[in-house]
């Protein structure tokens, strides 16, 4: 009988010397606090998920998501970081996580100078250009050049259902035509295009979707509060 992994990765960055990252299941149980009836088992959840990363007893450093275009560098562990969707660092000790059930994770980096990067892309962040904004923070704040980059789970484009007026806000080589009056939009093409155009090579996908998988939380599937994490830090 298999079992359900604590926390996956992307793949081709699971090695990579000086990177942790990973992004929470189902079997870890639900790391958010905004929605939780029960603070203590997500403070729990959150714990365990840093452990099983390697992380034990560090302060995670949290994105408080506005679902816009704000970058932050941290370089002390701890606390929340309001009206951000993206984190950066290029210290060792600071563990950057967020929250999402639906929204994609990215995971930045840059193997030359050891600077990491955590992006939350809703649509509202990806229409904004949220990761092109962390891309430029890296070139400008740690003078990165080689920046690769690891898109995580996240609502994939024949599942992502959204209004006409959502669907014009994008390059309509991102939306396809849904059921009666509804489009389907492919948030991780989206910042695919981004990332391309920022110079950012290899950018790697773990393909998988929030509605279609169980392995994590989906708003789309079940919109009861429950929230997967991801966690990006420099060993």
């Amino acid at each position: 009988m298999s079992t359900t992994p604590a926390a996956l990765h992307v793949p081709e960055l699971a090695d990579e010397p000086g990177l942790v990252h990973g992004f929470s299941t189902v079997a870890i149980g639900s790391v958010g606090l905004k929605h939780a009836t029960d603070t203590d088992a997500v403070l729990t959840a959150r714990r365990t998920f840093a452990g099983v990363l390697g992380l034990d007893g560090i302060e995670l450093t949290t994105i408080g998501s506005v679902h816009g275009a704000s970058v932050a560098r941290v370089d002390e562990p701890g606390g929340s970081v309001d009206d951000v969707d993206a984190l950066l660092t290029n210290r060792a000790g600071v563990a950057l996580f967020a929250t999402f059930a639906d929204c994609y994770p990215i995971v930045l980096w840059d193997p030359e100078r050891k600077a990491a990067g955590l992006v939350h892309a809703g649509w509202r962040g990806t229409r904004a250009g949220v990761v092109r904004a962390a891309v430029r923070f890296m070139q400008g704040e740690f003078g990165s050049r080689r920046i690769w980059a690891g898109i995580g789970p996240g609502i994939c484009g024949r599942c992502y259902e959204v209004g006409p007026e959502v669907a014009e806000q994008f390059d309509a080589k991102f939306v396809r035509e849904g059921a009666g009056d509804r489009f389907l939009l492919d948030l991780a093409a989206a910042n695919r295009a981004q990332l391309a155009d920022e110079g950012v090579k290899p950018i790697y996908d773990i393909g998988i979707c929030t509605k279609e998988h169980y392995l994590f939380p989906s708003h789309r599937r079940h919109p009861d509060g429950t929230r997967f994490g991801a966690i990006v830090s420099i060993r």
